[in-house]
């Protein structure tokens, strides 16, 4: 088991894990998760002793790493595929290291035989693809038969065949009731292999829960419901009539209602009652690439200016164009990422924050108005040559945000 008790670490001024508590227990495959700059690599470099932490401590079976004996038969990881001498071939890479910790020779081509890459052993690794070299770093983390294993990014640059072979992979180790720890983004094979989840955003914890709770409390399930679009009366007279039988409706982008409060047979009655045909009627389970991109919308660091309100936005709809600037959201749609706050949802403070204005269509100009009625600038005046300076407001805490060394991460 992997714990996690206040671990800290700051680079200077820079915070990059901030008291982060957790435990990966045995038996099961944990996802670790969070955007790019959350402090994912940085925690993982602690785990394996390759960082010292600045507060706190993180111990695997209750010892921290450096203390383990034999650590490489105890402790398995691929935290950089890349880190390895491109003169050597695969086998004699995985032979170095099967040296140095006490493994017997004959391991190296079992190991070889697992990943795949009996074929290119003798192959100098400088000339392996990505998906290669990340096979190659698997039979490294394997190589001892460790009860403890840790992947950042495994199923990097592989094929589709490589991807579901990590997949079954790490669910065997996990069945077999070792201690798997994953770092992805790929939202899609987390929801496929993790069982429990670990989400951190700025270096401090978000989230420590089982996959299903974690999509469960940030999202809420709802039906989909679509009327003929050469009927828009239809379309109203439903929205009234399942409003006063006791559902919330809102208004998608591509012109369906989305229907929360009422089970599908008693909106399919509804519509019956009210003489309502339905083109669709749907129910809609929140995924977790969903779940959490609502759970780190606000912890994310990096935004393209591309989109004025960058996030998970819903697509524009016929009908909601505007010329000459973007398409307004519809009623009863909010938050940074154009999601809709629905019922039984759990509020996020990371999502809590003001969502970027959309520009306003031009205006014609107006005649300039005279000086007394000039807005204040928007910076304040500067203090004459000679005057004595005044004293800058006192700065925040080590932020949380941005980092400025690579190991940060």
């Amino acid at each position: 088991m992997i714990e996690a008790v206040g671990l800290t670490k700051r680079y200077g001024a820079k915070t990059a894990v901030h008291n982060l508590n957790f435990r990966v227990r045995p038996g099961a495959v944990t996802g670790f998760l969070g955007p790019n700059g959350s402090g994912k690599s940085t925690t993982m470099r602690m785990i394996l002793g390759l960082d010292t932490p600045t507060a706190g401590r993180v111990t695997i079976g209750g010892r921290p790493f450096r203390e383990l004996p034999n650590a490489a038969r105890q402790v398995g990881a691929l935290i950089d595929a890349k880190a390895v001498h491109g003169g050597r071939s695969a086998y004699h890479h995985l032979l170095s290291l099967a040296q140095l910790a006490g493994i017997p020779r004959s391991r190296v081509d079992e190991v070889l035989g697992v990943v795949g890459l009996h074929g290119v052993a003798k192959q100098r690794s400088r000339g392996f693809s990505l998906g290669m070299g990340q096979r190659l770093g698997i039979a490294a983390a394997l190589l001892g038969d460790p009860q403890v294993l840790l992947f950042d990014e495994p199923v990097n640059g592989l094929d589709p065949e490589g991807i579901l072979w990590v997949r079954n992979l790490m669910k065997r180790l996990a069945a077999e009731g070792r201690t798997v720890f994953v770092s992805s983004h790929l939202m899609s094979e987390m929801a496929l292999t993790a069982d429990h989840l670990i989400v951190i955003g700025r270096g401090q914890l978000l989230a420590d829960m089982s996959v299903q709770d974690f999509i469960a409390a940030n999202s809420a399930g709802f039906a989909r419901v679509r009327t003929p679009d050469t009927e828009p009366e239809g379309r109203e007279k439903l929205t009234a009539a399942l409003v006063e039988a006791g559902g919330q409706v809102l208004p998608e982008p591509d012109g369906a209602l989305r229907v929360t409060g009422l089970e599908l047979p008693r909106i399919s009655d509804v519509a019956h009652d009210t003489d309502v045909r339905l083109w669709e009627l749907s129910p809609h389970q929140a995924s977790l690439e969903e779940a959490y991109m609502r759970m780190t919308q606000g912890a994310v660091d990096y935004r393209s200016t591309h989109d004025p309100r960058a996030g998970f936005q819903p697509p524009a709809a016929p009908g909601y164009a505007v010329q000459g600037g973007p398409a307004p959201v519809p009623q009863g749609w909010n938050g940074p990422a154009g999601y809709p706050v629905l019922p039984g949802e759990q509020p996020n403070p990371y999502a809590q924050q003001q969502p970027v204005a959309a520009p306003q269509p031009p205006q014609a100009p107006q005649a300039p108005l005279p000086p007394q009625h000039l807005a204040a600038p928007a910076t304040p005046p500067q203090p004459p040559a000679g005057a004595p300076a005044v004293p800058a407001a006192p700065s925040a805490p080590a932020d949380l945000t941005k980092r400025d060394t690579e190991d940060a991460r």
